[in-house]
């Protein structure tokens, strides 16, 4: 029997459920030779317990290369992984998750698997998932992907291995991996970012420093980045959005690279704030500083002080 599911409310792929009748295999992958010379090993971080990181049973991910198999990543089965406590937004969960590419299963209170996702940025996709649905989101399970930059086919086939692994076990899909569930997926529209200027050919009536001046001491707290807060154009800039969000922080947004609306901003920028890159996040009108300062206020707790004086 196979059972529809989605994966991030868009595709849909067909999982095999076996009956009860049939025996049920201890593996999700065929069994390697010790002779074998597939990659074989099980990711570890420091802010995962290491009961989760125990050698252990490991299902495998196979890809394909010229049509020959092979093993590009390896990941601890969803039984095998230890149930971790999500603590609240405000605590701050990207700094107590980690940031890298994986598959991981979020449980209720009661302890229900609610949802298995994929994400490149685990710690972030459980930030957002805890702010939409905080009731659904009382703890996790990680399992993260080998490499900096996975390959889409690694990463939806460890979240595939897990959900066959739970659909084995339980005989039914979590709720919100179910076929037209939009629990998880649904995203709070996103405030557009502020401009400074009708156009670059509109001529100004005061300088472009005063207008970043009026800006930052306007708003609460501003966000200069390269991009938008729903596509940052780089690293760092998508670094301290995603901080700012998991804050739960109500800032704006101004995209450094648009010329038409913001012609000049860059530089007048630099002179302004007296700092040479990008991003930089204001709080009542004062500069705090750029991704490195955000991320490390992140990981020490500073920030939530910050933004309730």
């Amino acid at each position: 029997m196979a059972a529809s599911v989605q994966l991030s409310g868009i595709r849909i792929f067909q999982l095999r459920h076996q009956s009860s009748s049939s025996p049920q295999s201890k593996t999700l992958a065929p069994r390697l030779s010790s002779s074998s010379a597939y990659f074989h090993h099980v990711p570890s971080s420091p802010t995962v317990p290491q009961a989760s990181r125990r050698r252990c049973r490991t299902v495998f991910i196979r890809s394909t290369v010229s049509g020959t198999p092979f093993v590009s990543a390896s990941i601890a089965k969803l039984s095998d992984t230890e149930l971790v406590f999500i603590p609240s937004v405000h605590e701050g969960i990207e700094s107590q998750f980690p940031s890298g590419a994986g598959v991981y299963g979020v449980y209720d209170k009661e302890g229900d698997l609610q949802f298995i996702g994929i994400s490149r940025n685990v710690a972030a996709s459980i930030s957002t998932h805890s702010k939409m649905v905080p009731d659904l989101c009382h703890s996790v399970k990680i399992g993260l992907v080998d490499g900096d930059n996975p390959d889409k086919t690694v990463l939806t086939d460890a979240w595939k291995s897990w959900l066959q692994e739970h659909l084995d076990i339980s005989g039914k899909i979590p709720p919100g991996n179910q076929s037209g569930n939009n629990t998880w997926v649904q995203k709070p529209q996103s405030k557009p970012n502020l401009r400074l200027t009708r156009g670059r050919h509109v001529q100004l009536s005061v300088s472009l420093e005063e207008l970043i001046d009026r800006l930052v001491k306007e708003n609460e707290v501003v966000a200069f980045i390269k991009g938008s807060r729903s596509s940052p154009q780089c690293g760092f800039s998508q670094r301290v959005v995603s901080i700012l969000e998991s804050h739960g922080v109500n800032f704006e947004c101004v995209d450094v690279l648009d010329e038409e609306y913001n012609f000049g901003l860059r530089d007048t920028l630099k002179k302004y704030s007296n700092w040479p890159t990008f991003p930089q996040v204001f709080v009542r009108g004062e500069l705090v500083g750029g991704c490195d300062i955000i991320s490390s206020m992140a990981e020490k707790g500073e920030l939530p002080p910050l933004f309730k004086k």
